[in-house]
């Protein structure tokens, strides 16, 4: 969604966004973007059958819900590459381990990770200091530099995009509970890594200020 009238904090954040989408590829300072997407597990009431020649495959319509689950994306987009993780929950504490890994497994060697992500409450260095002794959650904030979406404005967000993807070419049957969730994600992640997949964002500063110049606050050159 986007704000209908002249939104300076909107505006902020857009372009501070956009700036950041702008860099030069560095591979101690790489851009992971960062979004998460909750959904609805779902257990089927009869057996399925399975396709036949000239026979689509078919399934009851009743199901049975079976909890929900999180998926946690972090995509690098100039480098082609993706992962997801998948928990039971999405608390301050989850994000901060999250955190560490991608910090620590995933960028063991950069220098500064610069992490875009929506303003959620969780998202912040506070969630480490939850997770963490002071001492470690002190080591992993200085390694991220945030960089936060405007509200209602996580179209901004590239992770949100791979989530869209991840929805629409893996999640649209029913999975029925968390391990089949992380197998067929998985599944899904090396395959696009492997094929190395990219998102080509080409919307810029200079295109936010003629496209969405009504978001622009009037102002006194005076």
């Amino acid at each position: 969604m986007i704000p209908p009238q002249q939104d300076a904090a909107f505006v902020a954040c857009m372009e501070d966004v956009l700036d950041v989408y702008q860099r030069p590829y560095d591979p101690q300072r790489p851009v992971v973007n960062m979004d998460e997407h909750s959904m609805q597990l779902v257990k089927e009431t009869r057996v399925p059958i399975t396709a036949q020649p000239g026979k689509p495959s078919r399934y009851d319509y009743e199901y049975e819900r079976n909890g929900t689950a999180v998926n946690f994306m972090f995509s690098e987009p100039l480098a082609g590459w993706r992962k997801v993780n998948v928990r039971a929950r999405k608390t301050a504490v989850d994000w901060a381990y999250e955190i560490q890994e991608l910090l620590e497994v995933d960028y063991p060697e950069a220098e500064t990770i610069v992490l875009v992500c929506d303003n959620l409450n969780t998202h912040t260095q506070a969630a480490l200091y939850q997770a963490f002794s002071p001492e470690k959650a002190r080591r992993l904030a200085k390694r991220i530099e945030f960089h936060y979406t405007p509200k209602h404005g996580s179209w901004l967000n590239i992770a949100e995009i791979e989530l869209s993807v991840l929805s629409k070419q893996c999640l649209q049957v029913r999975i029925p509970d968390l391990q089949t969730l992380k197998k067929q994600t998985k599944a899904w992640m090396r395959d696009r890594n492997q094929n190395n997949s990219v998102v080509n964002w080409r919307f810029t500063t200079d295109d936010a200020r003629i496209k969405l110049k009504k978001l622009y606050p009037e102002y006194d050159e005076n």
